[in-house]
């Protein structure tokens, strides 16, 4: 898989911009702030309808913009494919795949795979278990795109009950009539059977990582440290994965939890809550790990994922976004041998001397608003 187009229009800082690409590797080039991640990011973007460094859709939009448009040319087994996008703050988001409009944007997830590591992906292993289910939940719905929807049901599901649970809290706390939660029974069931789904998924999939995550993590530290992870929930101590089991397990923690729930409410146990443990040897990164050894982990969950997308028979394209002047000599060497055979590598960067010379292929210099190939 490749990407042999990317058309912007009122992205971030492009009115309009059209990049011609080929398969192997391609180096960005500009000064900071020129826009080079913004070109990644939008093909990001395609590949999981989320960005690597904001939150929200808005600040996708240019200034002045109502809306930004993504349109990209994806290649697999020698046939094309035309993504769309249309972000549009304040409404619903537009999608198109092959010219004919979709029903929902997540129905383009799975067009493009594709494997982003940048200077945020720190926060994998220093950051929030947020960072760390997030980057669990893209890399669930890049393999099985139908774990969007299971993601999309439990958010809503979760809405619905943290809604019902503040409503008693503020009814409480006002001294009104005691509220009726007859109703949290119901929504109990919907998260336990949507949670357990989505718990399995993470389950299974964090047993794929682990072997891999400690190969990628060995190359890069050249074997300075045993890496692995660990699936860490307050409401189950069973891995096995069976979702009837998971499902019966949230429900009973649920029903532990309702009365500390009511008192402070929001919902206090679920998928929503956990934590992907990484260990270096028997401790955790998190508040042990060097700043080197934070990198190196960082680098082979990425890596590890790449890996796994690769083994089931769909290549994905790997991004590489301002990495390497965060590398000593050794990890960029490393990392560069073990990407040179990828089939489309993207690098940014501020000065290509940072770019090991395995990966310097096409080379496009970004200016204002423009990219140009000179290479």
């Amino acid at each position: 898989m490749y990407v042999r187009q990317l058309e912007l229009v009122d992205f971030r800082s492009y009115p309009r911009v059209v990049v011609d690409f080929e398969p192997g590797p391609s180096v960005f080039v500009g000064a900071n702030g020129m826009g080079k991640t913004n070109l990644v990011e939008a093909l990001g973007y395609v590949s999981t309808l989320d960005s690597h460094r904001v939150a929200t859709d808005a600040p996708l939009v240019r200034v002045g913009a109502e809306r930004a448009v993504i349109r990209t040319t994806v290649v697999h087994d020698d046939r094309e494919l035309l993504v769309e996008l249309s972000i549009e703050p304040g409404r619903a988001n537009k999608a198109r795949l092959g010219r004919s409009a979709v029903s929902r944007p997540r129905d383009v997830l799975g067009a493009l795979r594709l494997v982003l590591f940048a200077p945020e992906d720190l926060e994998l292993v220093r950051g929030d278990p947020s960072d760390r289910r997030r980057y669990l939940d893209e890399l669930l719905t890049l393999r099985q795109p139908r774990y969007a929807g299971v993601r999309g049901d439990y958010e809503r599901v979760l809405k619905q009950r943290n809604a019902l649970l503040r409503t008693a809290y503020l009814a409480r706390k006002a001294g009104g009539a005691k509220p009726d939660l007859s109703t949290l029974d119901v929504w109990d069931v919907h998260l336990a059977r949507h949670g357990a789904e989505l718990t399995a998924g993470r389950l299974e999939l964090c047993t794929a990582l682990t072997p891999l995550v400690t190969k990628a993590y060995d190359a890069v530290a050249a074997g300075r440290g045993d890496a692995r992870l660990t699936y860490s929930s307050a409401w189950t101590d069973r891995p096995d994965g069976q979702e009837s089991t998971l499902e019966e397990a949230l429900l009973e923690a649920l029903r532990e939890a309702r009365a500390g729930e009511v008192e402070r409410g929001m919902t206090l146990v679920g998928p929503h809550r956990d934590d992907l443990v990484l260990h270096l040897g028997e401790l955790p990164a998190k508040g042990y790990a060097s700043h080197g050894e934070c990198w190196s982990f960082a680098l082979a969950l990425r890596l590890a994922s790449y890996e796994l997308l690769r083994a089931e028979r769909i290549e994905p394209v790997l991004v590489l976004d301002d990495v390497f002047a965060e590398l000593d000599t050794s990890r960029r060497t490393h990392l560069a041998e073990l990407v040179a055979d990828a089939t489309q590598t993207l690098v940014t960067c501020a000065v290509e001397a940072d770019v090991p010379a395995a990966l310097r292929g096409a080379r496009y210099e970004v200016g204002v608003g423009e990219v140009r190939r000179v290479r």
